[in-house]
């Protein structure tokens, strides 16, 4: 697609959300930034308030809104455990009644609409490395579940607009993510060692850090969203986004603190309530469908990160949330 369109990113005010929004403004389209700021900083687009194709709307996206635009990134939803679970009632309205409104808004405009769904629908899971066919092993009643039972039913009611209503969508499964403008109190678990490497104090891994995960940094993943928004072959997904390169949470601690030059140590704490034990995303279809595949390795991705982090003043960043 090379006209211009008329663009909405739900929590565009976001970590990944920002950055997407900075992205498409720059490619000359109207983009419409929607966030109610629960967990993201107003200062992550307050760079693009002048620009004549960028509009900020402070809105909660479980409540109906009536725009007029030709693309959706639905991005809505906190992400990170801390954040989810400190009202998981409210998480899973976002998940479940935003994705009913940005399919009702993409159904009355005839839009084409993107779910931000996550590695969160496989749970704990039983396969390895997961592919999307893969349907996942996820506790209903567990302490995670507000999240991941939300992002799965939005992709269920996604499948039925497309079935029932015609709706253009398109389903990206994220896997962790990373990079500048990341919360540093957003719980994860880059951000937290980082946070904590460069003020010298102790990186707190839960268990005995043998639980693996798959590190994306931001600028691969925001790729792939734009290439599953304008691929045009009828391919739909899900298709799961990330790197497919493995890690043990012990040996990212270890590479934090050898690239801080921090003199901390790594304690260990009590592992949480099903917390995935691996986590690595399949990618073969994302390489054949989109002719995507991640460019940043681990140690240039965090090394970006970290000097971003060096740039920020943490007083500016509160936690969210009483969860930290």
């Amino acid at each position: 697609m090379n006209q211009k369109q008329r663009i909405l990113v739900t929590g565009g005010a976001g970590f990944l959300g920002s950055q997407l929004c900075e992205m498409l403004v720059a490619r000359g389209n109207d983009v419409i930034c929607l966030d109610n700021f629960f967990t993201s900083q107003k200062v992550n687009v307050a760079h693009l308030l002048d620009k004549p194709n960028f509009e900020l709307i402070r809105h909660d996206v479980i409540v109906p809104i009536w725009l007029e635009v030709d693309q959706i990134y639905n991005l809505a939803c906190p992400a990170s455990p801390g954040h989810y679970q400190f009202n998981p009632i409210k998480t899973i309205k976002t998940s479940v009644m935003g994705a009913i409104n940005v399919l009702g808004l993409a159904k009355r405009c005839n839009a084409r609409v993107l779910q931000a769904s996550t590695s969160e629908v496989y749970g704990d899971p039983e396969v390895h490395p997961q592919t999307e066919c893969y349907r996942g092993s996820v506790n209903p009643i567990g302490p995670r579940a507000c999240y991941d039972e939300g992002k799965r039913a939005a992709e269920t009611l996604f499948m039925e607009y497309h079935r029932m209503n015609k709706v253009d969508i398109r389903i990206v499964r994220i896997f962790n993510t990373y990079g500048p403008r990341m919360h540093p109190f957003d719980g994860r678990v880059v951000s937290n060692f980082i946070r904590q490497a460069l003020a010298n104090e102790p990186l707190t891994l839960f268990g005995d850090g043998s639980q693996t995960r798959s590190f994306c940094y931001r600028d691969d993943l925001l790729n792939a969203l734009v290439k599953m928004m304008e691929n045009e072959s009828g391919f739909i997904g899900p298709v799961n986004v990330g790197n497919p390169d493995e890690f043990t949470i012990r040996e990212l601690a270890e590479l934090v603190i050898e690239l801080t030059g921090s003199s901390s140590k790594i304690v260990e704490t009590d592992l949480p309530i099903d917390d995935p034990v691996r986590r690595q995303p399949d990618i073969s279809l994302a390489r054949e469908r989109l002719q995507w595949e991640p460019e940043i390795k681990l140690r240039l991705g965090l090394q970006k990160t970290i000097d971003w982090f060096k740039t920020i003043d943490l007083d500016h960043y509160h936690p969210p949330t009483p969860n930290f």
